[in-house]
């Protein structure tokens, strides 16, 4: 069978690798897009003094003000004669984020989305449900055309109709279901209650999109009966998803670092952070034409797993996404990431997957009640003492002493696409 992977047999191969490449970007931006060619100016950088991937920490940092500033075709670095497709993020604040591609890109992007399907060990013979969103989106479409790249049938059954995803995984068979984390509980969730699990061939799952605790994994693969689950990353900036996949070994993802460099610095003073603490994602492009990305302030956190990966594969790996920086909310004067709050309760006894996090202020002071779904196959008489388990874990992890809510199992919001989960009701 074909492989996808890139042909490197060592790290000092692949920094030869990104060095090219960091140098082909930065003069493709200096001398494509004026944006670039004032920031680089402006750093002092000319295309020719890139000598050493040390030299990367020179370059100026761009980020999503840099997108809108120049909407609708912002760091655009190619005739627009050129550009064959454009895509945008959701938009949920201001004007979504619209990037260009060339043909190559969408080649590129093809081709790197094939190897995650590869990573979790996919066949041509697998039927690939595709349960993300088309349209401008990048999900529907890069999900299919890696999955068409690499020779497995796709169906592009798009997002929601429980009834029409199920019909699809009876009639079609389908052994692979693509979806966030969201869907994945929705659909799993309507199989149990149909109790159809045996009429199906799912094997597998790739989700992602959206952050999920291990907790919801769990859940989600025993009521489908899954062999396996793969979280994959990806940004509308940054191609789209398929970026990188967790292996079989399930301790972090891996990244394709032939196709961008990653950096995880301190968002605050924007210097590196040691290996294996939590730092935002910064990114930088090796190949992209239509918008190169030079240090890109993606907003995500994550950290570096340096070590080499059990499963023998010398791509670089992160840890799976704790949040973004800007989902951070501040209680009590104590910064809180909702992925602290994930990580407890997946280790809570007695709670199901499904929570919500409500901040109010009541005469002046803060508040922050965690209300959780009670474990199918818990008694409501435990909720008590479930509850105060939960409240000191919280309390240790977070460093504020939340008012915990046991709530009756699938009682809270389910979602087709991404599920809310903190609301912050405080005023301004």
């Amino acid at each position: 069978m074909k492989t996808f992977m890139p042909t490197l047999t060592s790290r000092e191969e692949l920094a030869e690798v990104q060095l090219k490449g960091l140098q082909w970007t930065v003069n493709h931006a200096y001398h494509g897009s004026a944006v670039y060619k004032e920031k680089l100016d402006r750093a002092h950088v000319k295309p020719d003094e890139i000598r050493s991937l040390d030299d990367l920490n020179r370059l100026p940092f761009t980020s999503a003000k840099d997108l809108a500033d120049g909407y609708p075709f912002p760091l655009l670095s190619v005739p627009m004669s050129e550009v064959v497709r454009l895509h945008a993020s959701s938009g949920t604040t201001g004007k979504r984020k619209v990037l260009c591609y060339t043909r190559k890109d969408i080649d590129d992007w093809a081709h790197f989305f094939a190897r995650c399907y590869e990573m979790a060990e996919l066949t041509p013979e697998d039927r690939v449900q595709i349960c993300v969103g088309y349209g401008v989106w990048t999900a529907g479409v890069g999900f299919q055309r890696g999955c068409e790249n690499f020779g497995a049938l796709a169906v592009p059954a798009g997002p929601g109709n429980l009834e029409m995803q199920m019909e699809f995984l009876m009639d079609f068979q389908s052994t692979v279901i693509c979806c966030t984390a969201s869907m994945g509980l929705l659909l799993a969730e309507e199989v149990e209650r149909r109790g159809v699990r045996n009429k199906l061939a799912l094997r597998k799952m790739i989700y992602g999109s959206e952050r999920s605790s291990e907790a919801m994994r769990i859940r989600i693969r025993n009521l489908l009966g899954l062999s396996d689950m793969y979280d994959i990353p990806g940004m509308t900036e940054l191609y789209g998803p398929g970026t990188g996949l967790e292996c079989r070994c399930h301790d972090g993802m891996h990244y394709w670092a032939d196709y961008f460099i990653l950096e995880i610095l301190d968002p605050d003073t924007l210097e590196p952070v040691p290996d294996g603490e939590i730092g935002e994602m910064v990114v930088t492009t090796l190949r992209k034409e239509a918008v190169p990305l030079i240090r890109y302030r993606t907003r995500d956190l994550t950290s570096l797993k340096p070590e080499p990966c059990s499963c023998g594969n010398i791509l670089p790996r992160h840890d799976r996404i704790l949040g973004r920086s800007d989902d951070m909310f501040i209680i009590r004067a104590v910064n809180v990431y909702p992925g602290q709050i994930d990580s407890v309760l997946s280790g809570t006894v007695g709670i199901g997957s499904e929570y919500q996090v409500l901040l109010d202020r009541r005469e002046g002071k803060d508040f922050m009640v965690v209300r959780v779904e009670r474990a199918l196959d818990a008694a409501a008489a435990d909720d008590s003492e479930t509850a105060a388990r939960l409240r000191g874990a919280l309390q240790q992890k977070v460093l504020v002493t939340p008012e915990v809510e046991i709530v009756p199992y699938s009682s809270l919001p389910r979602s087709e696409r991404k599920t809310k989960r903190v609301f912050d009701n405080r005023p301004e």
